[in-house]
């Protein structure tokens, strides 16, 4: 895993900005791509859509500890 991604569960909701700046490290790292190219910039951006709003919805959903 990339160790770039720091965790984003604690005592506040991560904003949409650090959840989506993760799920940007996220897919680069996956990817292998820092820039994609023009031919997969659409995918590229649909998973880091599609990963940010699936890790949202993971942290409004988990209990406190």
């Amino acid at each position: 895993m990339c160790r770039s991604i720091k965790t984003l569960r604690g005592d506040q909701i991560a904003g949409e900005e650090e959840v989506h700046a993760a799920a940007l490290q996220f897919v680069r790292k996956v990817s292998g791509y820092r820039k994609p190219s023009r031919a997969n910039e659409e995918a590229f951006e649909a998973a880091v859509n599609e990963i940010s709003a699936a890790s949202q919805r993971l942290l409004e959903s988990l209990q406190a500890k």
